[in-house]
């Protein structure tokens, strides 16, 4: 009979511990290491399993001394490593993050201020005074990429770390469904209207709490005046002229690939 041996998926208050196995490999800690971090297993969180074994992620006190062939990496870094990681791999660090961060700030009831604790039968923190519970947060976000006619319209948001160009995102608010929100932010963010609002996939973006809605839309009106705060620079874009997208892991990059695909087969 096999023994499973857990995995773990640590993160350090700066980031995702790694680590490296050679000069590109990457790996994820085992049990053994995991203990030598002093980790309680019963802190952890169940993620599922991965190649047969069990995944569980953690949380690393700020003390914890990360050192080779262990290192950290911050979530924008996390992006670097898709890769090496793999999509599996990948998506089960962006859950522990989430799910890390979602205990650490719910360790305190959010009506009556008593320390929380961890409710057995179910995934959510418990107030033992009150009962309050409070469950992971997710936050939707609709991101939507604008045709007209031949061209997409692609923007440059100023909070990229990245000189490149993307579909328009932004959170659903409350009282709104998700094609208010489209409206909203697309008219928002670059001044102009759309229509034939169109569902087209989901992606988790747990860094730390997104989850991504994505839609295709056409122009269905006026030029663009982009909001400064939010936007450096938006314009419409054909196929064969594109800058910069954003790389192959995101549902942003999803869409504009699948806009390519159908351009293409025209």
């Amino acid at each position: 009979m096999k023994c499973f041996m857990p995995v773990w998926f640590l993160i350090h208050p700066r980031g995702l511990v790694l680590r490296r196995e050679g000069a590109d490999g990457v790996a994820i800690p085992s049990d053994e290491d995991a203990a030598a971090f002093g980790v309680d297993p019963r802190g952890g969180h169940a993620l599922g399993s991965l190649d047969g074994e069990v995944a569980i992620a953690a949380a690393l006190g700020e003390d914890v001394a990360v050192a080779a062939p262990f290192e950290i990496v911050d979530a924008f870094g996390l992006r670097g490593f898709y890769r090496a990681l793999g999509e599996e791999r990948f998506r089960l660090a962006g859950m522990a993050n989430q799910l890390v961060d979602w205990a650490s700030t719910h360790r305190f009831c959010g009506r009556c201020a008593t320390p929380t604790e961890r409710a057995l039968d179910e995934r959510a923190m418990r107030c033992p005074s009150c009962g309050l519970l409070a469950y992971p947060r997710i936050s939707p976000a609709v991101i939507v990429l604008v045709r007209r006619g031949e061209e997409a319209l692609l923007a440059r948001g100023a909070r990229f770390p990245l000189p490149f160009y993307s579909t328009l995102a932004g959170f659903v608010e409350v009282g709104e469904n998700l094609e208010q929100t489209v409206g909203r932010e697309i008219r928002e963010e670059v001044g102009i209207e759309v229509k034939g609002i169109r569902y087209f996939g989901s992606q988790p973006w747990p860094f730390p709490h997104s989850l991504m809605i994505g839609f295709n839309a056409e122009w269905a009106g006026g030029d663009i005046v982009v909001e400064p705060k939010e936007i450096v620079d938006a314009k419409w874009f054909r196929a064969d002229a594109l800058p910069n997208v954003p790389p192959r892991l995101s549902i942003a990059r999803r869409l504009i690939d699948a806009w390519l695909e159908e351009v293409a087969g025209r």
